[in-house]
């Protein structure tokens, strides 16, 4: 009887053990851990980064924080990771533009889950930086689910989520995020009068357009309908200086291949191939965005 009694006990601890990583992805379970003497190298600010550099605290790893913003690059942090890999070092740039020689990328470790390594099943960084550091499965919280969930697809993306959350860990998570960002209530509610405004519609309603020049992200924040916006299924937001798109992945995929091959200056992610994220510089983007999208959707 004492023999089942402790296989009972062993059973009923692997199964909790085993109930946090039900919110991670498979490939953020599957990530190696082959990690040796770590220093991590932080980029752009988000909910999710914030939330990573409270993780390497918490966890006592050594890091790096130059307090980016978004489109970050690795060459900021060059002579830090030089001196790293001089102390025999392994550096992980954490969500950063590629722009150093081959030589020293080739010595550091990749964290990231935008341009090619975007989609849904992909890990987002939040999971691949729990799983490198061999973290227990029981210290993956509703909050970790929430965060990675939100940095990969935002509303749509959270709500898959089981049990599924409630409007207020929604609204919480996303004003987390625009706080993070540098977005204020003050500027959230500015935004909303201007974006709504200006929008227009296209194909039966499927598109909606707006020329201004907030940032895409927080013009399709203001039009979610958690804000008290209309709601939108496909988005491009069109700038003086960038154009940005969120909507469907079959469109974001279509904008993806028109754009040149240049990680710098055209970026894209999200839960693909359902949905996702794309932008660009004006200077880059050599074919009208509007144009493409109406061709595929008059398809």
């Amino acid at each position: 009887s004492r023999l089942l009694l402790c296989r009972h006990v062993m059973s009923v601890l692997l199964f909790l053990a085993l109930l946090p990583v039900a919110q991670m992805s498979d490939a953020a379970v599957a990530a190696t851990t082959d990690l040796v003497a770590p220093h991590f190298f932080l980029g752009g600010r988000d909910l999710e980064m914030l939330t990573i550099r409270q993780l390497l605290q918490d966890c006592s790893q050594p890091f790096s924080d130059a307090g980016c913003n978004w489109g970050a690059a690795a060459s900021q942090y060059r002579d830090e990771i030089e001196r790293v890999l001089q102390n025999s070092g392994q550096p992980v740039l954490v969500e950063l533009k590629l722009d150093l020689p081959s030589e020293l990328l080739q010595r550091c470790r990749i964290v990231d889950h935008h341009d090619k390594q975007a989609g849904s099943n992909a890990a987002t960084s939040l999971e691949q930086i729990f799983r490198l550091l061999q973290l227990p499965a029981a210290r993956w919280s509703r909050h970790f689910a929430l965060v990675a969930a939100n940095d990969r697809g935002h509303l749509r993306e959270m709500r898959t989520l089981q049990p599924a959350p409630t409007d207020s860990e929604l609204l919480q998570i996303r004003l987390d995020d625009l706080t993070a960002q540098g977005s204020s209530a003050e500027e959230l509610a500015a935004a909303a009068v201007i974006v709504r405004s200006a929008l227009q519609t296209y194909a039966d309603g499927r598109l909606t357009v707006v020329d201004t020049e907030i940032r895409s992200t927080l013009a399709a924040e203001v039009l979610e309908p958690l804000h008290g916006g209309p709601g939108f299924q496909n988005l491009l937001v069109r700038g003086s200086q960038e154009y940005g798109f969120c909507g469907d992945g079959p469109l974001v995929e279509a904008l993806q291949h028109a754009s040149p091959q240049d990680s710098l200056n055209v970026w894209s992610g999200g839960a693909l191939p359902a949905f996702g994220y794309w932008g660009g510089k004006r200077s880059a983007v050599e074919f009208d965005p509007l144009e493409l999208l109406l061709s595929r959707l008059a398809d």
